[in-house]
């Protein structure tokens, strides 16, 4: 049976025209003419029975129903592009790993190795996407994931990497901060909490032996990169794994003013959806990173 799918013509005129809110803006990203553009999309409208925009004086506008589409086939025409592009890339060899990662573990971490892994595998590319949450590989281009968190994900294996052990980093700047401070004096300064590890200040103070009940305030920040930099202007102390952040700490940029250390009950772990665990190529980049997290989260 015909599947009930647009014209793909249809479908990138719309994705443009939605993203811009423009036909004239569409027609000019696409190479085509506004009478076209037009024609695809009411084409597309027809098709599916809904009005996809509001035509007023000054343009067009989507509709509720057009917001909720564009918003629905994006990743979808993403995700074709990447796999057209990695075919013609790689003519057909499957030797591309799609890597979901978080994002300051790729950058600081995981990127300055790479090219250790390219060496003695030169026949395999990792292209790498932020992801800071779980998700589900059935629905989503990848491959594989390196993801800080437990390791329950259905149909996966999890190999595991490293734990965090976290510091209270700041600015040498930041009023009140001083080397050697005890942890009951780095509660008298300003916490910056972070999003995806809401209770991480709470579990530092609770390790020394502290209950501290304002552990939960101050500005929140998703990621490292982000804490790291809030701390360098001076706006408070953050936990962070110094490994993430050696560049500023070796400049003196950020200080380390209490040398509590605490271990995160969750930990990094490559996980790979279980039917597409023996492919050769993830199998390759999995040895490669286990045996370079030997060393651990410090």
């Amino acid at each position: 049976m015909r599947k009930k799918i647009p014209t793909t013509a249809a479908l990138l005129a719309f994705a443009a025209a939605a993203r811009h809110e423009s036909f004239t803006r569409a027609a000019d990203e696409l190479a085509l003419t506004q009478g076209a553009v037009c024609r695809q999309i009411a084409a597309l409208e027809n098709f599916l029975g809904v009005a996809l925009f509001r035509r007023t004086r000054r343009g067009v506008r989507l509709t509720e129903a057009g917001v909720g589409y564009s918003r629905q086939i994006a990743p979808w025409l993403d995700a074709i592009e990447r796999d057209t592009l990695a075919v013609m890339a790689h003519h057909g060899v499957t030797s591309a790993i799609e890597l979901a990662v978080v994002p300051t573990f790729a950058t600081r971490w995981l990127l300055p190795r790479m090219s250790g892994f390219q060496e003695q595998n030169p026949d395999i590319v990792i292209n790498m996407t932020t992801r800071t949450r779980p998700f589900l590989f059935d629905e989503t281009g990848f491959d594989a994931a390196i993801y800080f968190g437990d390791a329950g994900w259905p149909g996966t294996e999890a190999h595991f990497l490293m734990r965090e052990y976290s510091v209270p980093i700041c600015s040498p700047t930041l009023p009140g901060a001083r080397p050697d401070m005890t942890p009951a004096e780095i509660a008298s300064l300003p916490l910056l909490q972070q999003t995806t590890r809401p209770y991480a200040w709470r579990h530092w103070f609770k390790s020394a032996g502290i209950d501290l009940p304002g552990d939960m305030a101050g500005a929140r920040l998703e990621l490292f990169s982000m804490l790291a930099q809030a701390a360098a202007m001076s706006m408070g102390v953050a936990l962070i794994p110094p490994f993430l952040i050696r560049r500023e700490l070796d400049s003196g940029e950020l200080m380390i003013p209490c040398n509590q250390s605490f271990a995160s009950e969750r930990a990094y772990y490559f996980i790979i959806p279980e039917r597409k665990a023996e492919r050769p190529a993830l199998e390759r980049f999995r040895q490669w990173l286990v045996e370079e997290a030997g060393g651990g989260g410090t």
